[in-house]
């Protein structure tokens, strides 16, 4: 039975009122049908983001469902932003049935009535009870206890590596103009040696004012003796022969130090909210399971559950990569045979974390790099690299959610199987 089937018996079995809600900041519009033939009950009305307007709608409910002696409410809404959250929680906590449509349905049947691109929140609501009545829609779920505290993390650290890349980014500019030749010397900006150079000698003119011997006394110490002589002798050679800008280094100065103040903030929130990530990890009672498929951290691992939320809901890992985005499509038409593709709907933030991971995988994790390998080379219909790590990532989504859901450790030889493991010697 297919999903829009099982939706239609939700909303057809018994005499029910369906609200259709467009979501906004303060003030929300609703619009009821009724299930038995698709007709409006009553006309349009708003309701503020508030406890009165919850009130007020539960009220009009209430009277819709007297009026046509329905049995069951549904409340459907697009899930925008998280304006919508406030009240869905308050439904549900009420007692009612809440289901969310999906937006880009919502933006393709908008000219179905009318035959016009008008975009209203009284035209949005009827059209969002209308999909529900239609069968086109899904279970709303909103993460509670420990889960909503991992996706709040998940989302925290998302944010700061977002603000993080600003200041990182700029510090590259920096250099760029007034010591392009840095990056030569210095791969890692953030490793101990560059740091001590940026905070004390961060242009050319100050590195040339040191002896190489005094340099590299300053080198040994910052690094616990690793970096030394060479280096040293590298970066003085470099700072003499350096085409960077000569104005306005007082200003640059101040920027530079300003700019690694932000990048170590923000590199001490991400600590704090790994660590309360690893704390929620433990929690959830599947970071042993998750924790021992090797090249998984505990940032990947806490992140994926963040995404998924409460793994007991879903049936099947197939459902996961639903929500991933990573279910493969097809374009094709007639006798024109178009290309598979992964669909990239669903929660994009979850397909960036199984795909980052992939890579990490590949690298590090002596059956997934094998299995990598194959997928590139097979004989038959062989994958380019993204595709290939498409396939992986989806390969390590289905070996977490086994592992967290049976509460099993990770074992080398279940992960290949025996068929994959007679493809791979084949091969070889």
């Amino acid at each position: 039975m297919s999903k829009r089937t099982k939706n239609l018996y939700r909303v057809r079995e018994s005499r029910t009122v369906i609200v259709g809600v467009d979501i906004a900041k303060k003030t929300h519009w609703a619009r009821l049908i009724d299930n038995h033939m698709g007709i409006e009950i009553g006309t349009a009305f708003s309701f503020k983001n508030s406890t009165e307007g919850f009130t007020r709608l539960l009220g009009k409910v209430t009277q819709a469902q007297k009026k046509v002696d329905a049995k069951k409410v549904i409340v459907a809404m697009e899930p925008s932003g998280h304006y919508w959250k406030p009240l869905a929680s308050y439904l549900l906590k009420a007692g009612l049935e809440v289901v969310i449509v999906n937006p880009y349905h919502v933006k393709q049947q908008k000219e179905l009535d009318d035959n016009s691109p008008t975009k209203n929140d009284r035209k949005d609501a009827l059209i969002i009870a209308t999909l529900t009545w239609e069968g086109r829609f899904s279970k709303c779920y909103l993460p509670t206890g420990n889960w909503a505290e991992l996706r709040g993390y998940a989302m925290m650290r998302q944010q700061q590596k977002r603000k993080l890349n600003a200041p990182l980014n700029n510090l590259v500019a920096i250099l760029d103009e007034y010591f392009p030749e840095y990056q030569t010397i210095f791969k890692d900006l953030l490793g101990k040696a560059s740091l001590h150079v940026l905070t004390h000698l961060p242009f050319p003119d100050d590195v040339v004012k040191l002896t190489k011997e005094k340099l590299s006394r300053e080198l040994k110490s910052a690094t616990s003796n690793r970096v030394g002589e060479k280096r040293a002798a590298l970066l003085l050679n470099k700072a003499k022969a350096s085409i960077g800008a000569k104005e306005g280094l007082t200003m640059a100065r101040l920027r530079l130090f300003q700019c690694l103040e932000e990048i170590f903030f923000y590199q001490q929130q991400l600590a704090v909210t790994e660590a309360a990530m690893a704390d929620a990890l433990e929690k959830s009672g599947m970071a042993k399971s998750l924790l021992s498929i090797k090249g998984v951290g505990v940032v990947t691992a806490a992140s994926f559950l963040g995404e998924t939320g409460d793994l007991s809901r879903f049936e099947s890992w197939r459902q996961v990569r639903k929500l991933a985005g990573f279910n493969l499509i097809e374009n094709s038409s007639g006798e024109r045979k178009g290309k598979t593709g992964i669909s990239k709907r669903g929660r994009p933030i979850l397909r960036n974390i199984l795909y980052r991971a992939a890579l990490v995988m590949v690298a590090h994790n002596p059956e997934f790099k094998a299995l990598h390998q194959h997928f590139k080379t097979r004989e038959k219909n062989p994958l380019k690299g993204k595709q290939a790590l498409v396939v992986i990532a989806c390969k390590l989504l289905r070996v977490m959610f086994t592992l967290a859901r049976e509460n099993r450790l990770y074992d080398p030889e279940k992960v290949l199987g025996e068929y994959r493991q007679q493809q791979l010697k084949i091969a070889a």
